[in-house]
């Protein structure tokens, strides 16, 4: 996993580590990756030399490391111009480094350009952009290179305007974002938030991560981690040579109904493509279930299902009183289950409270963003990871609040987010296949936070690959499943 850390200790880190090196030296270590890498990406527009660069340089550090990164470009022959948003606040040893290697200050942009490297704000920034800065982001799209293609952007250690601590994106009054769009960021030392959780991430392109010596110096607990392929993997149950179909576990799926049959036969075809042996299904679709599974055993109710290791309740159940009796009994059983959609709703006016407080096993809550007001009362909100934690403590459940980047939220504080969200999964039934496949997950034994992130990852992955083919379907995203978990693992 990589670790996220917040503004206030980053700050911290770079403190103590600037006290022990010669002034500067931190700088020069972020601006020598940052051009590092700004070539690598001219090269592939037909080389650094000649190559049409334009710095947007802010005030402070920030406009610093963009000032000396073109210095370095400059020296190796790119056609280097500056743009100065605040000329009486601009970084002065930077700004000399790039007259130096023959750079050149501009009042607007040139006609041709490769590449902008966006140096207007840093991790210091709030509030998104300021007047011609807002400008200035929102015309860098419009502005093409010598081969006519559009300038690459990189950001400086995060795009500018966005909340470095939540993601969060300010707009302007014609709802455009306030804020840089990036096809590549260059981070210095820590990941940011903004680089990894809510619409932020989105403008934040291909992030790389530049070492400058910062991460010996990072006392204090990661805000959240960024669920990796490595992790999924390792994490993923292997097969012992003496298994058989419960020794893998065996997964209850109570959802859908007569209504929403459709719902039983998704989240049946999540739980199919997990690592469990068996999976029960128990509820009026169970026709349906087992004309599209056959290998699934099927019941009429939740009582008559026999013995499971996990459960999954709640797509298309419905909410009238037999949907709210099998809830009960999913929730009278002594093993972890996952609440889903219609699950969630019939927790909201409280009368269940009880029954969740006296339970031992895990719970994982899987919300939209509606389902989550419906039961906190408010929307998420800026800091999707606060919500998602605040959500988890008063429930005593983990909590996978979906989203592009869906960020799941343990009671005792820790936060993971997902990075292979796409909007190809926003399409119905999608989160019943994600339902079943973390249920299959929890029943072969995965703690639910490595449960719910493993079951994250993949379903981004198969909504990912369903999307090469063209608009994507639920079941889509269960045909993709098995082909994504045979390239895992």
């Amino acid at each position: 996993m990589r670790p996220v850390w917040r503004v206030a200790d980053i700050r911290a880190a770079e403190a103590a580590l600037m006290a022990t090196v010669p002034p500067g030296t931190l700088m020069h270590r972020a601006a020598a990756g940052l051009a590092r890498r700004c070539a690598l990406l001219l090269a592939g527009r037909g080389g650094v030399y000649a190559a049409p660069v334009l710095l947007l340089v802010g005030s402070g550090d920030n406009g610093g490391d963009a000032l000396y990164a073109g210095a370095r470009l400059a020296r190796r022959g790119a056609a280097v111009s500056a743009l100065l948003l605040r000329p009486q606040r601009v970084h002065a040893e930077g700004l000399a480094a790039l007259r130096s290697a023959g750079g050149r200050i501009v009042d607007r942009p040139p006609a041709l350009l490769d590449l902008v490297l966006d140096g207007i704000v840093g991790i210091g920034g709030h509030g998104g952009l300021r007047d011609s800065a807002e400008q200035l982001a929102a015309s860098l799209s419009t502005h093409r290179g010598r081969d006519g293609t559009r300038a690459t952007v990189v950001a400086v250690d995060v795009p500018s305007g966005v909340a470095v601590d939540t993601g969060a994106v300010p707009v302007t009054g014609s709802g455009r974002a306030n804020a840089v769009r990036a096809d590549v960021t260059v981070a210095f030392g820590a990941l940011k938030p903004a680089l990894a959780v809510g619409p932020a991430a989105a403008l934040a392109g291909q992030v790389e991560l530049v070492d400058i010596g910062l991460t010996a110096w990072l006392r204090a607990s990661p805000a959240l981690h960024v669920v990796e392929r490595s992790d999924v993997a390792d994490w993923w149950p292997t097969l012992a040579a003496v298994a058989e179909k419960y020794s893998r576990g065996v997964v209850g799926v109570a959802t859908g109904s007569a209504t929403y049959p459709g719902a039983a036969v998704l989240s049946v075809g999540g739980a199919l493509a997990g690592p469990t042996g068996l999976v029960r299904y128990a509820g009026s679709a169970r026709d349906e279930v087992l004309r599209d599974h056959p290998s699934v055993i099927a019941t009429g109710r939740v009582a008559d299902a026999g013995r499971v290791q996990a459960w999954v309740c709640g797509s298309g159940l419905g909410t009238g009183q037999q949907a709210a009796a099998e809830l009960r009994a999913v929730l009278a059983a002594p093993v972890p289950v996952v609440l889903d959609a219609d699950a969630l709703t019939l927790l909201v006016d409280g009368s269940l409270a009880d029954q969740l407080r006296r339970r031992d096993a895990p719970i994982v809550v899987t919300p939209h963003d509606r389902e989550f007001a419906r039961l906190c009362g408010e929307e998420p909100g800026a800091d999707r990871v606060a919500a998602a934690l605040r959500l988890a403590a008063w429930m005593n459940a983990v909590v996978l609040l979906k989203g592009d980047r869906t960020v799941i939220g343990t009671p005792d504080g820790r936060a993971y987010v997902n990075p292979t969200g796409t909007p190809a999964l926003a399409t119905g039934g999608t989160g019943d296949v994600l339902a079943g496949l973390l249920g299959s997950l929890l029943a072969a034994g995965l703690p639910a936070e490595r449960a719910a992130s493993v079951a994250a990852y993949l379903h981004g992955l198969a909504g990912r690959a369903a999307a090469r083919s063209g608009p994507v379907t639920a079941p889509d995203v269960v045909a993709a499943l098995r082909p994504v978990l045979a390239g895992l693992t």
